[in-house]
């Protein structure tokens, strides 16, 4: 199928693992990969700007097609002129379907169609079927989008994971019909749980249907880094080459860099927002709560290695200070670096794999991040 707007070349290749570099093309803008996207749920970065979010070198953003379509509605969206006007990022930006969201409610009827759910917003009633999902998607207009799949809680029964996939690939092949020959890249989402079977059968269906790029889905919700690996080993080897890998979810270093070693080229997660708005702060030694009492007068900056804003600008002393103070100001400042510090990340990633080094260059990394002391 492919898709006009959409272009994946792999331009280097690490002679030890699969790690490998890339570029994803899209008519608003090169990617290149491995790449780290934030999450900017409500169609906004949390407590950052658009252009903060850019300077800290991020060039793809997502958000979230379930409570967009609570709030404000697709339509407005379309109306004032799609997502990418409406939150002003003119980058390329990827929308999940909402089914992680909805399938993560506490109250919801799971069936052959789809799935129902209450509104948390006014309490309404919401059928959200394969064919709704691209409806709301075309709308808000992303450049990449995602089917609808079931995310099979962890741990599962083999049965309910069976399940699951079923759901999965008949819920996309009604998304792929009801996608037709829109410009937006449609990815295939492959679950399974931790079942190799399941994962496998579940993958050849999927890369059947000829898709723009594929994703692995259901590896963040519990299961600990060696049912990952498991899960990317039996896996990612059945993907096309020549398409982007997706592991959807995932967003601790050591994460992003066993994905990245099992030829994984894409990666989104709320982590480096989310630990901000806890004062919970990435560097190179390891994550630091900047809010402890040990910080209130330490004159360093977050990371003496990282040139972002903060970092540049401010002390630990002062990160703290506005973070016992209650100022938003701690968590924009923690935000901008943890952004800084994925996007330095994944360049360094990128440059380890086109010199021959990755393997080398993640032990180093996880050295340093492990040996704590920052």
């Amino acid at each position: 199928m492919g898709s006009a707007r959409l272009g994946f070349l792999v331009e280097a290749t690490d002679g030890e693992t699969a790690a490998r570099t890339g570029r994803l093309s899209t008519r608003r803008g090169e990617v290149e990969t491995p790449v780290f996207m934030p999450v900017g749920t409500r169609a906004a970065v949390r407590a950052m700007t658009p252009d903060q979010v850019r300077e800290t070198g991020s060039r793809i953003v997502l958000a979230n097609t379930y409570h967009l379509t609570l709030r404000p509605g697709p339509e407005l969206i379309e109306k004032l002129g799609g997502l990418h006007a409406f939150m002003a990022w003119e980058g390329p930006i990827l929308t999940d379907s909402g089914g992680y969201q909805v399938f993560s409610l506490p109250r919801k009827v799971i069936h052959d169609d789809g799935v129902r759910f209450q509104s948390e917003v006014d309490g309404r009633e919401i059928d959200l079927t394969p064919e709704r999902t691209i409806e709301i998607q075309h709308a808000l207009g992303a450049d990449i989008i995602m089917p609808l799949d079931e995310c099979t809680p962890f741990p599962a029964s083999h049965e309910l994971a069976r399940e699951g996939v079923e759901h999965t690939l008949r819920w996309l092949r009604r998304c792929v019909a009801a996608h037709g020959e829109s410009e937006q890249a449609l990815f295939g989402i492959v679950q399974g749980s931790v079942y190799p079977d399941l994962r496998g059968a579940c993958a050849r269906e999927v890369c059947a249907l000829d898709l723009p790029g594929y994703a692995i889905g259901g590896v963040s919700v519990g299961e600990g880094l060696g049912e990952l690996v498991r899960v990317l080993e039996v896996t990612v080897p059945l993907l096309p080459e020549d398409r982007p890998r997706y592991v959807m979810g995932i967003g601790l270093p050591h994460d992003l860099l066993e994905a990245v070693e099992r030829g994984v080229d894409m990666f989104d997660c709320v982590i480096p927002t989310r630990y901000a708005r806890s004062a919970t702060l990435f560097t190179r030694r390891g994550r630091i709560r900047v809010n402890q009492r040990r910080y209130r007068r330490d004159a360093y900056p977050i990371d003496r290695s990282c040139d972002c804003y903060a970092c540049r600008t401010f002390t630990r002393a002062y990160l703290h200070h506005v973070y016992a103070s209650n100022e938003i100001l701690g968590t924009v400042l923690g935000a901008i670096h943890n952004l800084r510090f994925y996007q330095r990340l994944m360049q360094e990633t990128r440059e380890a794999i086109r010199e021959g080094r990755f393997r080398a260059f993640k032990q180093s990394f996880l050295d340093e991040y492990g040996a704590g002391s920052a």
